[in-house]
């Protein structure tokens, strides 16, 4: 399989013949992985879990887990959905590989359509299914919003959504959801939301791809499914934790394959997710961080917050130039929008991920002012 490399693996490489200047301390604003303590709680209940490695875990999940899960969907998003309509997975990054090829396997020259740019294991999936793609472009020009073209959709076989996005941080609204749930059913087309920077709203709670399906009527789910992950709201991505849930008729034959993947979680980190998905009160506390990593952002480059996620998506007019100097000058690592993009989405655009504690955010931020007063990049917007 012709798999692209990775953008990290991309920066290295521009990066590799460079010195960076040793009188700044290295910083790096490019991967989305939070710096924060994983709560101690989280950690108790993994330390009092450690004999049950003794033991191997079950595909489907263990019942705690499951019910740490459905009470977290409750607790969030106000949805009462039971053991049919979840399946835990290993984080999401796997599940998102492995269920196009599943959904897709029998269907002859597949169709998948995801946003552009985009968390690029959808890129993988798509090759890996020898699947068409249809890029959902996000720009400046539809403020970020994945344009429905219904005739393109008229073919499309699975459909990704990541709302909030990564990298551009956009949130579809409400309306928006429950046109893309109706369009699931007229065009018969699986529909799965990305939702694992979900939690990391910075006023109101978002609603999930399964409210709006709800909302419209489409209260099996049908055609409708939705990914979430521990990692980003609990500060611990090491756990591996995340789920699918919706529509219980694929979730039922996608278990079957999924004994044959062999991704079960070991019983110590699904205890340890157990406690993680049944509390909300350590979320808030991320959020506040991050909340607060937004004003300081807004204070030194002028950018406004987004409504979610930790990310900030600076326009900077040419993002390979941007990126090198930044990285010789001031020892800062950021990722260039063009290589999370296709067909010149991302181009002009660098992320920033707003991950560790407010001084250190706001010493980088303040590396990235410098260097725009240099390039006279007055405007990030």
């Amino acid at each position: 399989m012709n798999f692209e490399t990775y953008p990290f693996e991309k920066l290295n490489h521009l990066l590799q013949e460079i010195t960076p200047n040793s009188d700044y301390a290295p910083l790096s604003l490019t991967i989305g992985e939070p710096q924060f303590a994983t709560p101690q709680f989280i950690l108790d209940a993994l330390n009092e879990s450690v004999t049950l490695l003794n033991k191997y875990p079950k595909t489907a999940g263990e019942p705690e887990l499951r019910a740490g899960m459905l009470k977290y969907l409750e607790n969030r998003f106000a949805l009462k959905l039971d053991n049919t309509q979840i399946i835990p997975t290993f984080g999401t990054r796997e599940v998102l590989f492995n269920f196009p090829q599943f959904l897709l396997h029998d269907i002859k020259d597949p169709v998948m359509a995801f946003p552009n740019p985009f968390y690029q294991i959808y890129e993988g999936a798509a090759k890996a299914c020898r699947a068409e793609v249809i890029y959902l472009n996000l720009n400046a020009s539809n403020n970020f919003q994945p344009v429905v073209d219904e005739l393109a959709l008229e073919k499309a076989d699975f459909v990704i959504l990541n709302s909030p996005n990564n990298p551009t941080s956009s949130v579809i609204p409400m309306d928006a959801l429950k046109q893309w749930v109706q369009l699931a059913l007229k065009h018969n087309f699986v529909l799965l939301n990305d939702e694992c920077y979900a939690d990391l709203y910075l006023n109101e709670p978002l609603p999930s791809l399964l409210n709006a399906s709800i909302e419209v009527g489409n209260k099996s789910f049908q055609n409708i499914l939705v990914i979430n992950s521990i990692s980003k709201r609990s500060s611990a991505p090491g756990l591996r934790s995340g789920f699918i849930a919706g529509d219980a008729e694929i979730l039922k034959a996608y278990m079957i394959y999924r004994t044959y993947v062999g991704c079960a979680s070991p019983l110590p980190l699904q205890h340890a997710a157990a406690a993680a998905w049944a509390d909300q009160e350590h979320v808030d506390v991320f959020r506040e961080k991050y909340k607060k990593n937004f004003e300081v952002a807004k204070e030194v480059l002028g950018t406004d917050a987004p409504e979610a996620t930790f990310y900030i998506w600076l326009k900077v007019e040419d993002e390979i130039a941007f990126t090198t100097k930044l990285y010789k000058e001031y020892n800062l690592k950021v990722i260039p929008g063009s290589f999370l993009g296709r067909e010149g989405e991302g181009k002009g655009y660098v992320r920033l991920a707003l991950v560790y504690e407010a001084d250190k955010t706001r010493e980088a931020l303040q590396r990235i002012a410098m260097l725009s007063e240099k390039l006279k990049i007055k405007n990030y917007k």
